[in-house]
């Protein structure tokens, strides 16, 4: 298989990366757009108009590291949901003009299927493993089965974990985006300090709340003077928010896991997968193993493939395209596809 050009813009960071058909990285490149941070989130019109202003230049320069010309393609890939659909529409079209122009192959691909598959771009592991999707606007369980095969095992009834962790970053003062922020702060602080709740916490399955534990640290801040906190206080509230989340994170783990016994390894994928202290919960969850099976793998990508980047929309690209699928130009962006909706089965098996 020839090279596949991939493009990502499904929020705030433009991407673009070309892999070769057996998934060598030949060059990538990731655009983190800053101008959000004064509203304290993503601003859609301001993210697709900043992925219009920087995707063609980035393209071409991707293109002239990785030493080709677009007639070398095998294919052009972008995610195609779900996400901001002003962006998804820039990134689609781009690629939809590439693969018309240069008469090659485009695959619309799911960007949450894109984290879900990028374990086997890094590892080489083999199917079925159990995912935690992990990022600001994803929180699931989910049983990967196959290219195009996945299981919602169990997800988010309100908030996603990133939501929250962005969430205490704006009430301990620390700006958008909070995740970062944040642990960097609870590693000075003292977990133990503040009793924060751990919601869902043994319950069955393999569902998260993170709500009640956003309101709790609300009501602990809420209880200072207006102000900056004092620091050791802020930290202190800021390690006891992360060790929830992490005591949280491994539970569900270990639930999910029961719910999959023929899992070879846990991954963790999405921006909080970035996380230490999530890492070090979920790595502990799969070496002890559950319910009496050993111990399985743990696989996490490494930190520049956590957030959401081009590499893995290729990946997934090259996944497919082994199997015969590519995707019809006239398929639309769209800001929601689930993972287990029929039409990602039907797109393998046909």
């Amino acid at each position: 298989m020839r090279p596949v050009l991939a493009i990502e813009t499904s929020c705030d960071e433009t991407a673009a990366a070309v892999l070769d058909g057996a998934g060598v990285i030949l060059a990538e490149a990731v655009l983190s757009q800053r101008d959000h941070a004064a509203f304290g989130g993503v601003v859609p019109e301001i993210a697709a108009r900043a992925h219009l202003a920087h995707l063609p230049g980035m393209v071409a320069a991707v293109m002239a590291r990785a030493g080709l010309g677009y007639g070398d393609l095998e294919a052009v890939a972008a995610s195609s949901g779900p996400g901001l659909i002003g962006g998804l529409i820039v990134g689609s079209g781009f690629a939809k003009g590439v693969a018309m122009a240069q008469g090659i192959r485009f695959v619309g691909i799911n960007h949450l299927e894109a984290h879900a598959l990028t374990a086997r771009l890094t590892d080489g592991i083999g199917f079925p493993y159990l995912l935690l999707l992990l990022s600001g606007g994803h929180c699931q369980c989910i049983a990967v089965e196959g290219v195009g095969q996945y299981r919602r095992l169990g997800g988010t009834i309100d908030d996603a974990v990133g939501e929250a962790f962005d969430k205490v970053g704006k009430l301990l003062g620390l700006g958008w985006p909070g995740g970062p922020a944040v642990e960097r702060l609870a590693r000075l602080g003292d977990a133990r300090r503040f009793a924060l709740p751990r919601p869902l916490l043994g319950r069955a399955g393999c569902d998260f709340s993170f709500s009640g534990l956003k309101t709790a640290v609300a009501h602990l801040v809420g209880a200072y003077p207006a102000g900056p906190l004092p620091e050791r206080d802020a930290a202190d509230i800021a390690a006891g928010f992360q060790a929830a989340v992490a005591a949280v994170m491994a539970d569900r783990a270990r639930h999910a896991l029961g719910m999959m016994p023929g899992a070879r390894n846990l991954v963790v994928a999405g921006g909080v997968a970035a996380n230490g202290a999530v890492r070090t919960a979920l790595e502990g969850v799969a070496r002890e193993g559950v319910r009496g099976r050993a111990g399985i793998g743990f696989v996490a990508p490494p930190l520049r493939l956590c957030g959401d980047n081009a590499v893995m929309v290729a990946w997934a690209a090259i996944e497919r395209l082994r199997l015969g699928v590519a995707s019809d130009l006239s398929q639309a962006p769209r800001p929601r596809w689930p993972l287990d909706g029929a039409d990602m089965r039907v797109a393998v098996e046909a």
